[in-house]
């Protein structure tokens, strides 16, 4: 089934009264800073708060009778589900979604919801690939349905109409549109639809550091399964991208821009500080990697797919955490004190400057009479506070080790 502007316009007439024609919504603070026209396409206001319902509606309105009745099975890291559960209740038909063990708590609440009694959660692995096993060989002996979250022409097809609420609010204008990438199936749809619709839009794909799976199938030519993730970013946490959809992406986009978790967190922040948005991290992928293509964008109208706002509200202080370490304003030291008096004030009165704080201090303990570890956590107001730091403590004849993001112990602060 190939994916064209048909298929796509079948959707949107299928997802008419189901999904919200979200709005694009123009961002000063961005567009004055890039000097650019910077727009958000709202995804996260649809009722679930985010894209999926589009994808998981126009595959599950478009079953059979037979398989509607044997139910429906899908793998989620968190929207995907919800979308599934939503559709599910709306068609009463019923549903067994598998998700990732480290699922927010208020994604496995709102799918719940969604699904008002037709959906039944199964709660399997640490990311959604392990989730995704599990799941397709529960709907192999059940024979229930298959969905798919990004692999399907239906799915891609659904998440293309978010391609044609664009163009027919900017045709003409957009001269580029990013796009977060996790399976690929939004970026697929979007940009099979625009590239047919007006050649000239550049189509760049955002991927998370930890979980870049379509840039590094891009560049073997093949689909490449990644050994590990990072699924802090859990709506694009994907190892395995598709097929049919590395097939478009190959086909159809421009660039692929890879960035660090730590600044999808900093980005988080500043929208909810500027913009009172709430986005997860996977939604503010698109509007981070604008820094990294600042160049290309100067004068030109651009489109963010603000893909989701499903955040936990119990996962900020590691939003924070991991921003303030992206910026080089947080660190972590062990620390080697004598034992005797004298030795923590030498370190405060010389070592910290003027705007330094410490924000964590856990003394370990005794090595022996003389010497006691300390963990100390600090952190800087602005990063060029951190080479003259780290001299006044050369300075001093402390003892000391920084911890680096390839310590394990950095892991667990962090």
């Amino acid at each position: 089934m190939k994916i064209d502007l048909k298929i796509i316009e079948q959707a949107a007439k299928r997802l008419q009264n189901v999904a919200q024609k979200t709005p694009l919504q123009y961002c000063k603070r961005l567009s004055d800073f890039y000097q650019a026209q910077i727009y958000f396409k709202r995804e996260d206001l649809q009722e679930v708060r985010s894209f999926k319902i589009r994808g998981a509606y126009n595959k599950i309105s478009s079953l059979s009778l037979e398989e509607k009745k044997k139910g429906v099975v899908c793998a989620s890291a968190g929207n995907h589900a919800q979308g599934v559960a939503y559709s599910c209740s709306t068609l009463n038909i019923k549903a067994t979604i598998f998700m990732p063990l480290v699922t927010p708590n208020q994604k496995i609440e709102k799918v719940k919801k969604f699904g008002n009694g037709y959906v039944e959660i199964k709660l399997i692995g640490n990311t959604f690939d392990d989730a995704n096993l599990a799941a397709q060989k529960f709907c192999q002996e059940q024979k229930a349905v298959y969905v798919h979250p990004f692999e399907d022409p239906y799915i891609i097809a659904g998440q293309g109409t978010v391609a044609k609420e664009i163009y027919e609010d900017l045709a003409g204008k957009v001269a580029m549109v990013v796009v977060p990438i996790g399976g690929g199936g939004l970026m697929a749809g979007i940009a099979s639809y625009l590239k047919i619709k007006d050649p000239k839009i550049t189509m760049i794909g955002v991927e998370a550091n930890g979980a870049a799976g379509m840039q590094k199938s891009i560049s073997k030519g093949r689909v490449f399964s990644l050994d590990k993730i990072d699924s802090f970013v859990e709506g694009t946490a994907v190892r395995t991208v598709g097929n049919l959809t590395l097939k478009i992406c190959q086909d159809k986009i421009d660039e692929v821009v890879v960035i660090p978790e730590g600044q999808v967190c900093t980005t988080m922040i500043e929208l909810y500080q500027n913009e009172g948005i709430i986005a997860e991290p996977a939604g503010a992928l698109s509007i981070s990697a604008l820094q990294n293509i600042a160049p290309k964008i100067k004068g030109k109208t651009v489109v963010c797919i603000l893909s989701g706002g499903n955040n936990d509200i119990l996962r900020y202080p590691e939003i924070m955490e991991r921003s303030l370490v992206y910026q080089g304003r947080k660190h972590y030291i062990i620390i080697e004190f004598a034992q005797k008096p004298g030795q923590l004030r030498n370190f405060v009165d010389k070592a910290l400057g003027p705007t330094d704080d410490i924000v964590r201090f856990e003394y370990i303990k005794k090595t022996n009479k003389e010497k006691g570890p300390a963990l100390v956590g600090i952190e800087l107001k602005d990063k060029k506070d951190w080479q003259p730091f780290m001299a006044r403590m050369s300075k001093i004849g402390l003892k000391y080790r920084v911890i680096d993001s390839n310590d394990l112990l950095y892991n667990y602060l962090v």
